[in-house]
């Protein structure tokens, strides 16, 4: 697999944002297809329902902290950690996987 910056990817980063995979090059920034990596179709849904998850948090439309906001991002976080553990297990040592949490917090 190649990214935009022409490299083989072996370096990524796990990340949610808004109506993207989480997974990401860690050399360009260019986000990838989690189909093309092979993992378990209920770690993929895992991964898929955690980004959807990504934000709610915030009123979008004054980007301020929801009540327990603060909380719930945490958890994301969290979350976002313990499937990083999970991508790093099913697809071992072929890619170096590393996890950035959301950086909302105050």
């Amino acid at each position: 697999m190649e990214c935009i910056c022409n490299r083989d990817i072996f370096n990524i980063k796990i990340e949610a944002d808004i109506a993207a995979d989480p997974f990401w090059c860690s050399h360009c920034g260019c986000n990838l297809d989690i189909d093309d990596f092979p993992l378990s179709r209920s770690l993929k849904k895992e991964l898929i329902n955690w980004v959807t998850e990504y934000g709610r948090w915030l009123d979008w439309s004054t980007e301020e902290w929801l009540p327990g906001g603060k909380k719930l991002e945490v958890e994301h976080n969290s979350y976002g950690l313990l499937l990083t553990e999970k991508v790093k297990s099913e697809l071992g040592e072929a890619y170096s996987i590393h996890f950035s949490s959301s950086k909302m917090i105050i």
